[in-house]
């Protein structure tokens, strides 16, 4: 075991020289199915690299910058990640579920089937956000921004949506204000008026 925290660290070393001398020198960092809790993550740069399948979960994360990362099927369960910026990240599949994401950026994030269930996105940045069968059952999204976000087979039943803002702007196919296993399905324009309606609470 020591012998593989050792290798996990030289290579968060690798990457952050990668990230560093813009390619120059280091590699960048592929991790699949690693636990990661064990490991003090502030002195080492996270962007632009692979973490597939990796846990997070209850982590404390603030302010950590992943953008451009590809996070795939990872979880980050009950985490700190206020003020984290998960710009242009790949999120297809990934777990955040009970997380405080307060301030979050996740601007252009492919979010295909991630899941937000009690998480508290109060004035997270999801402008340009690709939501694709994503949850978001019991989620704070107070204040945050959807603009130019797409919206397709999105559960938002129990989301608290008061002041939510670039509802025009934002491109809603459908979204499920049932549960999974007893759906609601509202549709474009009939799905829009209903996040603008719960905007204005």
């Amino acid at each position: 075991m020591e012998s593989d925290f050792k290798n996990i660290i030289d290579q968060l070393q690798q990457h952050k020289l990668w990230v560093e001398t813009v390619g120059e020198q280091g590699k960048k960092l592929g991790l699949d199915e690693i636990d990661l809790r064990s490991i003090d993550l502030s002195d080492y740069s996270l962007d632009q690299a692979y973490f597939t399948e990796c846990i997070f979960n209850s982590m404390s994360l603030q302010s950590s910058d992943f953008h451009n990362s590809v996070l795939c099927s990872s979880e980050f369960i009950s985490t700190n990640l206020y003020g984290a910026n998960f710009y242009k990240a790949d999120l297809s599949y990934t777990n955040f579920s009970k997380s405080y994401m307060q301030s979050t950026k996740l601007a252009k994030a492919d979010c295909y089937e991630a899941i937000f269930r009690d998480t508290d996105l109060t004035n997270a940045n999801l402008v340009a956000c690709l939501f694709y069968d994503t949850n978001f059952h019991n989620a704070i999204l107070k204040n945050a921004d959807i603009s130019v976000a797409s919206f397709k087979n999105v559960v938002l039943h129990g989301a608290d949506l008061s002041g939510l803002r670039g509802v025009e702007e934002a491109i809603i196919s459908s979204i499920n204000i049932g549960t999974l296993d007893a759906p609601v399905i509202l549709r474009e324009e009939e799905a829009k008026r209903w996040i603008q309606s719960q905007a204005e609470k």
